[in-house]
């Protein structure tokens, strides 16, 4: 067992004390040696600044004193190695995927990471320099909207924007909306805001990077309860909100089931192995353009059983990508 581990056991033993706790207690409770007691209590007041004190009279050990500086912990309990690992590892992920986006927000615990690290003998570069993550597709989001977007979210605020959804070109006379935000979400790869929508008058995704302008206002969100926003904004397929009006049966080949059987496609998906290797799932959608786009790239190795609207739809699109290589005017 490492020593930040032995450290975190020896922080939750004595900050739920209000006597000393011997050293043949505490090694009952961590169950090790004196040795190993020992080494992670000079350890927790010499390394961590812990106000640990041996008290001759009772022949134990205690806090005297108030634990250190929240702020100059790493958030919550002190971390194993691997969850060191995980949070560097996230916080590099992060930073590869919005470039800036949190950088002075997570700069001062990422340096606080690394010093644990270099504690344990690990260079941060070198781990950083191993884990690298591929997201295409991603859209890039401006990091003042995103910022002033999260401001309104956690503060419970209202928020005036203007958007542009993706389905019609944005102009300049954008109409303004407000909203009150309930909560992120990312979703392949891209960040939306589940709100609901004042002008609307019903809960809206709003992909972040379509928010033209932001503006905070002084007026409290309203809160929606979880399992109203989660009916509404989670329910049906992919990034459409509302209640789903289809189940989607898909079929796929014995090849590509063996990928598909793994993959995570909607938290309501039923899957079932057929008796000649291939694999059938079943999902709710409410509008049929986005899961059309991902039953096509599997091409031939996808077959849309039901319903017809969907399997008509993909039968559509895949002629007229046939005419446009027949077609020699179209190159």
């Amino acid at each position: 067992m490492d020593k930040l581990h032995r450290i975190t056991q020896l922080k939750r033993i004595l900050a739920g004390r209000r006597t000393p706790i011997t050293l043949r207690q505490l090694m009952d409770r961590m169950q090790c040696s004196e040795s190993t007691a020992r080494r992670a209590l000079y350890s927790y007041r010499d390394d961590f600044g812990a106000p640990l004190t041996f008290d001759r009279r009772s022949g134990g050990w205690s806090l005297t004193g108030p634990l250190p500086d929240a702020a100059d912990e790493v958030p919550g309990l002190w971390f194993t190695t691997t969850e060191l690992h995980a949070l560097l590892a996230a916080r590099e992920l992060l930073r590869e995927l919005q470039p800036g986006l949190l950088a002075a927000q997570t700069a001062p615990i990422a340096k606080r990471i690394e010093q644990l690290l270099a504690q344990r003998g690990i260079a941060p570069k070198d781990l950083a320099r191993r884990v690298r993550l591929q997201a295409p597709g991603m859209r890039q989001c401006a990091p003042d909207t995103f910022a002033l977007l999260a401001q309104g979210l956690f503060e419970r605020l209202r928020l005036r924007i203007r958007y542009s959804p993706r389905s019609r070109p944005t102009t300049a006379n954008e109409p303004s909306r407000d909203i009150s935000p309930q909560r992120f979400t990312w979703l392949r790869g891209n960040w939306y805001l589940d709100a609901w929508c004042h002008r609307a008058d019903e809960p809206r995704r709003f992909a972040v990077e379509r928010v033209q302008t932001a503006e905070l206002l002084d007026e409290p969100a309203i809160e929606l309860a979880p399992e109203a926003l989660a009916a509404r904004c989670d329910d049906a397929y992919g990034t459409f909100t509302g209640t789903p009006t289809n189940t989607a049966v898909l079929r796929f080949t014995a090849h590509r089931a063996q990928w598909v059987a793994e993959e995570h496609w909607h938290d309501s998906q039923q899957g079932s192995w057929l008796p000649d290797g291939r694999y059938q799932l079943t999902l709710p959608y409410a509008r049929h353009e986005e899961l059309l786009m991902e039953v096509l790239k599997y091409g031939a190795d996808c077959e849309v059983m039901a319903p017809a609207e969907l399997r008509a739809a993909v039968l559509e699109r895949l002629r007229a990508a046939l005419n446009a290589y027949a077609d020699p005017d179209s190159r």
